[in-house]
């Protein structure tokens, strides 16, 4: 058994003395895993890098069994994001989305080529909005998008402000106030494709996706939310109570980028 397919580092994990096992979100084979020896080598750790995107061959007796993989750099995007922490947080939590999300050996070539552009994106000043956005697409491509389209309750287009957590529909302001404590807030730049959002925005969207996420993805595997998704919306969250200003504009960004 062999082939050959674009793949981008999810996570790697130590394997023996010399080995490790690289686990790759690809395009044609969904998320794989394999044996990279001497994967703990100091030539080989640079390019071992979660984010990096690579060119793999996998090699196996049978298909069920880990398999060898030898991998080529193409890009080294952890490297780009290593100095700015809040981006690197965010794409850790990314990664750890997908491995953690993602059933093994099942294709899914828009998620990946939605990963691959926002590696790239990252290094963007939008960067925040940009990933908040990301997991509103995960959420559809796994096949539990949200409907923002208009209000659930009335039909309306105009001021949607929560969204219900039984539906995953939008619900405008008027519908929502007799029960909106049990509503989840929608921050209006998930609406917009070009608004900027501030850190409390951004922590309001990221609660949403995690609470589908969670609830219809991880839940399925038995899962939480990873520890790196998390960590994100901490950041976030500290943002928006001790800093001011809009993300990319200083302020709120100082502190997503330093803490």
């Amino acid at each position: 058994m062999e082939w050959r397919d674009d793949g981008i580092i999810l996570s790697v994990r130590r394997h023996g003395e010399n080995g490790a096992v690289v686990s790759l979100l690809t395009r044609a084979r969904g998320r794989h895993a394999g044996l990279v020896r001497g994967g703990q080598s100091r030539r080989m750790k640079g390019m071992l890098q979660p984010g990096n995107r690579v060119e793999a061959t996998w090699r196996a007796r049978l298909e069920e069994h880990l398999g060898a993989m030898s991998l080529e750099p193409v890009a080294s995007h952890a490297a780009a994001l290593m100095m700015d922490s809040g981006r690197l947080a965010a794409l850790s939590s990314a990664l750890s989305l997908i491995d953690t999300g993602l059933p093994e050996r099942e294709p899914h070539p828009e998620i990946f080529d939605d990963l691959a552009a926002l590696l790239v994106a990252l290094e963007a000043e939008s960067w925040a909005e940009t990933y908040a956005r990301w997991e509103v697409g995960l959420l559809a491509e796994l096949g539990f998008g949200l409907d923002l389209s208009a209000c659930a309750a009335t039909g309306v287009t105009e001021d949607l402000t929560y969204v219900s957590p039984r539906t995953g529909r939008a619900v405008s302001t008027e519908a929502a106030r007799p029960y909106r404590e049990r509503l989840l807030p929608l921050p209006a730049f998930l609406l917009s494709p070009r608004a900027r959002a501030g850190a409390e925005a951004l922590g309001q969207s990221l609660r949403l996706t995690g609470y589908f996420l969670a609830r219809h993805v991880l839940d399925l595997h038995g899962k939480p939310l990873p520890d790196a998704r998390a960590r994100l919306e901490r950041r976030f969250d500290t943002a928006a109570t001790t800093g001011t200003g809009r993300v990319g504009e200083g302020g709120a960004d100082d502190i997503l980028a330093n803490s």
